[in-house]
């Protein structure tokens, strides 16, 4: 019997680069995202093939990690199963037919998005539907992280996952759902995908959670999570070292998460506007993730640059997720967007910057 299953990406709305210390964070499920018609067959072979990709295949009887395929859809799967069957699910062969309206270089996670659309198909064929979506996404950071090479935390997967729009503390464990709608707000949020390649990143985000783990270490603690503010400021840190900035970031805008969520709640666009330019500003001063001399690409920091000239009083614009290449995420008055979108596609090419609606 044919499944039809749907899965969207995820935008990041507050909380860059929190997860992976036990932070807050705020993400939610987007209007795009990936379709799947799936069928069980008794092979223990998996089978994806999908437009504009040439199809492949995971044998389930070797599920061993394959650094050969570090970064691959196929680690994906290989990893979600192996995944699944630790965790004492039941897993199965199956032939799928992948979809997706997720943009290429959109910044809408797509790989957390086909993570957890594989465990959404294991669910499906194999286990009754019945199991919870935060399982999936632990499961699809697992896949991530041990199969693809990844060292991500779990907010990508588990907004995909959810599908909606969500406020996590993982410090907590606390989910709580929230319903937001910009257009209510007379805004319109967008993502500009400025054209740099994400190639050759891997050691630039691993610096990251290694620079605040190092800091959380001279606590005597093992996330930043587990340090208390206030001890930190008091120890009078230099803010020359990268360490030390990048930890000044996580307490910034773990306490700004939180009233930005409350912010979205009471419809508070103005608030939100103003939480958004800081995180933003945060990201590039303090957790300096827009520009690495890994690639020495610039295209990210220029969509920063320009969105600041168009929307300096008007609305919002930060980086959005991991950073150092990438896309630019703005909000701003609805009757503003035409405008904003003609400049960015001046710059950076047509269909470049889209508006994301959240689930």
């Amino acid at each position: 019997m044919k499944k039809e299953i749907f899965t969207p990406g995820r935008t990041e709305l507050a909380g860059n680069h929190t997860d992976h210390q036990k932070g807050r964070i705020l993400a939610s499920g987007v209007d795009l995202g990936l379709y799947a018609a799936c069928t069980k067959n008794d092979e223990r072979i998996i089978r994806v093939s999908s437009a504009g990709y040439a199809p492949f295949e995971v044998n389930l009887r070797q599920m061993d990690v394959r650094p050969k395929e570090f970064g691959s859809s196929l680690s994906l799967v290989r990893g979600m199963a192996a995944a699944f069957a630790e965790l004492g699910l039941e897993i199965g062969g199956f032939d799928a037919k992948l979809r997706s309206t997720l943009p290429a270089g959109s910044g809408l996670s797509s790989s957390a998005a086909f993570s957890v659309m594989i465990g959404r198909i294991l669910s499906e064929l194999y286990n009754d539907g019945k199991v919870d979506p935060v399982v999936i996404a632990r499961a699809a950071q697992t896949a991530e992280n041990r199969y693809f090479g990844k060292p991500c935390g779990l907010m990508d997967q588990l907004a995909c996952s959810l599908g909606h729009t969500v406020y996590v503390d993982f410090k907590t464990n606390e989910i709580e759902p929230i319903v937001a709608d910009f257009g209510s707000m007379g805004l319109t949020l967008c993502l500009t995908d400025t054209g740099g390649s994400h190639a050759g990143l891997d050691t630039s985000y691993a610096r990251i959670p290694a620079d605040m783990v190092y800091v959380a270490n001279l606590f005597d603690k093992g996330v930043l999570a587990d340090v208390d503010p206030e001890e930190f400021k008091a120890r009078g840190y230099s803010a020359a070292d990268r360490p030390i900035r990048r930890a000044m970031h996580f307490f910034g805008e773990n306490e700004r998460v939180p009233k930005m969520r409350d912010a979205l709640k009471r419809g508070d666009g103005e608030t939100y506007m103003r939480l958004m330019n800081e995180s933003g500003r945060s990201s590039e001063k303090l957790l300096n993730n827009i520009v690495t001399s890994a690639t020495g690409d610039t295209k990210l920091a220029q969509g920063l640059e320009l969105s600041a000239k168009l929307l300096e009083g008007k609305g919002a614009w930060r980086v959005h997720g991991g950073g150092f290449a990438g896309c630019v995420q703005a909000l701003m008055p609805s009757d503003y967007f035409e405008s904003y979108r003609t400049a960015m596609e001046k710059d950076f090419g047509a269909g470049t910057c889209r508006e994301i609606r959240l689930a």
